[in-house]
């Protein structure tokens, strides 16, 4: 792909499409399954919206109805991860073991290596980017709100701690600034956020 921003529209955004439609979601699920695939094949800057609009069996003007630009497509096809990192922080019932993390956390960090370069991209080190941002934000909301009903101190300040550790953690890592396995950069990351929950901060 030559000139220009990548994936930007020479024109104009059309309106979204309503996001409820089941045409919609369809045609978003063939968007990210192409948009995986290509970069399966080339690093994401080289990614066109033709050819990805093409492997998706699409017009060009489609994938503009549905998303912006490349980098929105990006976020969402990788929404996934996002969801699964909370999920997979919060996985444990009772009292949580510090020793041990849920089994699905180094479950997750296992399952990050097929799309380890897109995910490169849009998650900078030290938790950046695009992805990094989502992350932060969803993982923050989920802790302050779990830390308010069971009532512990200071929701809104350990929250954020625990989002900017984990973001960050999981962001160095990927770009090979901690050198670990996936089994141990979960254990080692799921020690320092019981360690931020259990610390006095009055």
């Amino acid at each position: 792909m030559t000139g220009g921003t990548p994936g930007k529209r020479p024109t104009a955004t059309p309106a979204a499409a309503p996001a409820g439609d089941p045409r919609t979601a369809r045609t978003r699920e063939r968007l990210r399954a192409a948009l995986l695939a290509e970069c399966a094949d080339r690093p994401f800057d080289e990614v066109g919206v033709a050819a990805l609009a093409r492997r998706a069996g699409l017009g060009r003007a489609t994938f503009y109805l549905h998303y912006p630009d490349l980098q929105a497509l990006a976020v969402d096809a990788c929404a996934e991860i996002v969801r699964n990192a909370v999920d997979s922080l919060h996985a444990w019932r009772g009292a949580p073991d510090p020793r041990v993390p849920p089994p699905a956390l180094p479950e997750f960090f296992a399952g990050l290596s097929p799309h380890a370069a897109l995910y490169r991209t849009l998650l900078r080190p030290g938790g950046g980017g695009p992805l990094g941002e989502l992350l932060h934000r969803e993982l923050r909301e989920r802790s302050r709100t779990e830390r308010a009903l069971a009532g512990a101190p200071e929701p809104e300040l350990i929250a954020s701690a625990v989002a900017a550790t984990f973001t960050g953690v999981l962001a160095d890592w990927l770009h090979g600034l901690i050198e670990d396995t996936p089994e141990s950069v979960a254990t080692r990351v799921w020690r320092l956020v019981v360690t931020l929950h259990r610390t006095p901060v009055t």
